[in-house]
């Protein structure tokens, strides 16, 4: 008989046992390692206030540039702004696909040199932190993996698969290796604080079930085991594991996100989007000023301690390294725009707000929070130490539409709808953030007095009739194409009898094309017959066109079209392109499918393979002159020399007049352009293409453009861009500049003798105020490059700005009644504003 007593010490034996072995085995593994590292403060760690830089905390303002998006001539430019906005961290992700672009053959040269940008941050006194993925998205061609993956057998795309995770280690612990050779992590005296495994892997997690879930924990313990010294981040990750932070991604985290998934992990903010990348198709994408700096103030105000802008520079998706549909211009509604100029307001406004937040630092890092409600719509978030005088204080009005007076500590303060005054002091309003006292700017594109008429010359493609038979049915897009071209050409013959034909002149047979995607061009005959193309939401589409058929042979020629691989979703490797069946409709033997009858293949276009787009290759070409009426034929490709434009501002070409294709400068694709895929408003996405300077010489510069249908470049212009226009608006409501506040000797204290409200003004680039195009002091409103007057404004108002402004590249002028009402006040019952818009040359 059983001694049921014994058996029950047995089993708790044995449970004791495997508990020690498994706790044997945890304190072997890396995150248990990493774990320990941050208790002994090695490195970068954090706690659940911040991270914790060479022991010290930090306020976190981080900035997205991406290196291959831009030129390394524009780096330090780029690196400096950002810096002089207020940032202290630039982030980028690590491009796979640019990297290794055919599997074990590397490119780090030129925009793709990784290093030279990390160091070249550091070398600017920034932070940085890399995401390595090696999946991205980022709106990125194959979200940043290599085609050749696609190729890998049995392979499945972030999943738990032995083929995916070997290659994405391999290539993750590769560049990990580069950095650590270059001493760029922060442990190494490097500017690298923090990394990214992995994207946003929630949004498909559960399509790959339990292999989503077991991927997740590999890939955080593999990153961890990698030992880099510094935190490793998964955004958007409610699972990370270990002691991998998950943060947020959004437009408003400081009141979406339910926060870290363990308590001693800091509040991050990996994406605050400044705006919305666009498709061909899409109108203008907008986020203000406002509601950004609405979003900053929140989010710090609850305890955040990183805010990372997505886009701060978007750049140019230059070549063909966009996803589907993605536009080459990318977030140009950044505080940075595409051509490297500063879009006011938002750069400016978010500089104030950076520096309202640095004037609230040791509050925020180190003091204890409280909230207390005071209305329905106002709350106010209080950091303060005990026994000193430090104290910080938010008064949050959430109301959208109703401004509201809030007293806080016997003090009354005016809210603006939606806003956040912030107060370093508890007592003193430095910043609101619906209150813009930032210079506000208009971008425009100047047509170069240099480049004067371009003198075009053509050379058309040869449309393939009868290729070499190489499969029944039309071959898969991506495949044929391995993404080393967007083209790809389909052919095929049918022989028709005249009794196949109607014998009516005015009915002509269909041909009809569905296609998966993305765009084509059909050819009958080596006629054109007319284009097709789906969009970024539905990617299929079916081109039908009339076609004039013979008896014979007729000849059907298909190219086959990409605009770029898909960027993101669950199973990437399983998505097809190109055409899927083709027919012909109103034959009088009734529709005849095609589809299996026999095609071939012809990968790339002749003037591709001939390099046309580079000097010497153009010269192999047969260049005719255009014709003096009329388009040009479909397929055609376009040359002409221009010089390099006058000064130093940023160069674009318009593409107004033509239709879709690439354009090349130089040798350097530019990247692709799609004026007739209009947006909802009626104009083209995007009409102006940069040209970074870098690619430019003195003289004879090289522009050659594809274009796949009738056009015509006659229209095309080569324009210099610039933000010389500038403007302020100022009100008596408006807290008086931040700029005019500082904390010294941990004291909080105006920068001069007293605060005032004003305008400030300053021409980029040294240039002068030469023009004041407008003032106002009354009532105006508009925008800048379009204020009004509104019922009153000071007849002096024009007058004084010109006195105070005209020839300098910087002027103040305060909001004094002494200036502005010398012959009276013009509207009593009115709080004034001031408007003023002027021309910087």
């Amino acid at each position: 008989m059983t001694d049921p007593l014994s058996d029950r010490k047995m089993v708790v034996a044995a449970a004791a046992t495997a508990a020690f072995l498994l706790l044997l085995i945890v304190l072997a593994s890396p995150i248990a390692a990493h774990e320990e590292k941050l208790e002994k403060g090695e490195g970068v760690t954090y706690d659940a206030r911040s991270l914790i830089i060479h022991g010290k905390r930090e306020l976190l303002f981080s900035g997205s540039i991406h290196y291959p998006r831009t030129t390394p001539d524009m780096w330090p430019k780029l690196l400096e702004d950002a810096k002089r906005g207020g940032l202290n961290v630039i982030q980028t992700y690590v491009f796979w696909n640019i990297h290794e672009p055919e599997e074990g053959k590397f490119n780090f040269e030129g925009r793709f040199d990784l290093v030279k940008y990390i160091k070249l941050i550091g070398e600017h006194g920034l932070y940085a932190t890399v995401r390595f993925g090696p999946f991205i998205q980022a709106e990125w061609n194959h979200g940043g993996l290599p085609y050749w993956l696609r190729e890998v057998p049995n392979i499945i795309f972030r999943s738990y698969n032995e083929p995916y995770m070997q290659h994405m280690e391999r290539f993750v612990k590769m560049i990990v290796d580069k950095l650590k050779d270059a001493k760029l992590f922060a442990g190494q005296g490097g500017p690298i604080i923090l990394a990214q495994i992995e994207n946003e892997y929630n949004t498909v997690q559960l399509a790959y079930r339990e292999l989503g879930n077991k991927y997740v924990q590999w890939a955080g313990n593999m990153a961890v085991g990698l030992n880099i010294g510094v935190p490793w981040v998964m955004c958007k990750q409610r699972d990370a594991p270990g002691p991998v932070i998950n943060s947020c991604n959004g437009r408003q985290c400081g009141d979406t996100f339910s926060g870290p998934n363990k308590p001693n992990k800091p509040l991050l903010w990996t994406e605050n989007w400044t705006a919305q990348f666009r498709v061909f198709g899409d109108p203008p994408s907008q986020r203000s000023a406002e509601d950004t700096a609405f979003s900053v103030a929140r989010w710090f105000s609850k305890n955040g301690s990183l805010v990372n802008y997505y886009m701060y520079h978007g750049g140019t998706n230059l070549a063909r390294t966009a996803a589907s549909f993605v536009t080459t211009r990318y977030y140009d509604e950044a505080p940075i725009d595409e051509f490297g100029l500063e879009r006011g307001p938002k750069y400016g406004h978010l500089k104030d707000v950076h520096k309202a937040l640095n004037l609230c630092k040791r509050a925020l890092l180190w003091g204890s929070t409280s909230a207390q409600r005071l209305n329905p719509d106002v709350e106010v978030r209080i950091y303060e130490q005990s026994g000193t005088d430090v104290c910080a204080a938010f008064l949050t009005n959430n109301h959208t539409r109703l401004a509201h007076t809030a007293n806080f500590k016997g003090q009354d303060y005016y809210l603006p709808p939606r806003s956040i005054s912030i107060l370093p002091d508890c007592k003193t309003v430095v910043l609101n953030t619906a209150t813009i006292l930032a210079q506000h700017n208009s971008r425009n594109f100047v047509r170069s007095s240099v480049t004067n008429k371009l003198d075009w010359k053509m050379n058309s493609e040869v449309i393939p009739v009868d290729l070499k038979v190489t499969s029944s049915t039309p071959m898969e897009l991506y495949f044929l194409t391995k993404d080393k071209t967007d083209y790809a050409w389909y052919t095929t013959t049918i022989n028709l009898s005249p009794r196949d034909l109607s014998m009516r002149k005015d009915i002509l047979p269909v041909i009809r094309v569905a296609s998966l995607g993305h765009a084509m061009v059909a050819f009958v005959n080596g006629q054109f017959v007319g284009s097709a193309h789906g969009s970024q939401i539905d990617k299929s589409f079916v081109l039908q066109k009339s076609v004039e058929l013979k008896p014979g042979i007729n000849y059907i020629s298909l190219l086959g079209t990409l605009v770029g691989l898909p960027d993101s979703g669950a199973y990437m490797e399983h998505r097809f392109a190109g055409p899927r069946g083709v027919s012909i409709l109103g034959l009088n033997t009734g529709t005849l499918d095609i589809s299996e009858n026999g095609w071939g293949n012809q990968v790339g276009l002749i003037g591709e393979h001939d390099e046309l787009f580079n000097e010497d290759g153009s010269k192999k070409g047969k260049w005719t002159d255009l014709p003096k009426v009329g388009k040009g034929p479909p397929l055609t490709w376009y040359k002409a020399k221009f010089d390099t434009p006058e000064g130093n501002d940023p160069v674009a070409v318009s593409m107004y007049g033509m239709i879709k294709g690439m354009i090349w400068v130089n040798g350097n694709a530019i990247g692709r352009y799609w004026m007739s895929y209009v947006s909802p408003l009626g104009d083209s996405t995007q009409a102006e293409y940069l040209i970074p300077r870098s690619y430019l010489k003195p003289k004879e510069n090289l522009i050659v453009v594809l274009e796949e249908e009738p056009a015509h470049p006659s229209n095309i212009t080569i324009l210099t861009v610039n933000r010389d226009t500038i403007c302020s608006y100022v009100s008596e409501l408006s807290p008086p500049s931040v700029r005019q506040w500082e904390r010294k000797d941990d004291k909080f204290k105006p920068v001069g003798p007293e605060a005032k409200v004003g305008a400030r003004l300053k021409c980029p680039n040294r240039k002068k105020i030469d023009v004041v195009d407008f003032a106002s002091y009354g009532d105006p409103y508009g925008a800048c490059g379009g204020f009004a007057q509104g019922r009153c404004s000071s007849p002096v108002s024009k007058q004084v700005i010109e006195q105070n402004c005209l020839g300098k590249d910087m002027c103040d002028v305060p909001l004094d009644k002494g200036i502005f009402e010398k012959n009276g006040d013009p509207c009593p019952e009115v709080k004034k504003t001031l408007a003023v818009q002027v021309t910087c040359r």
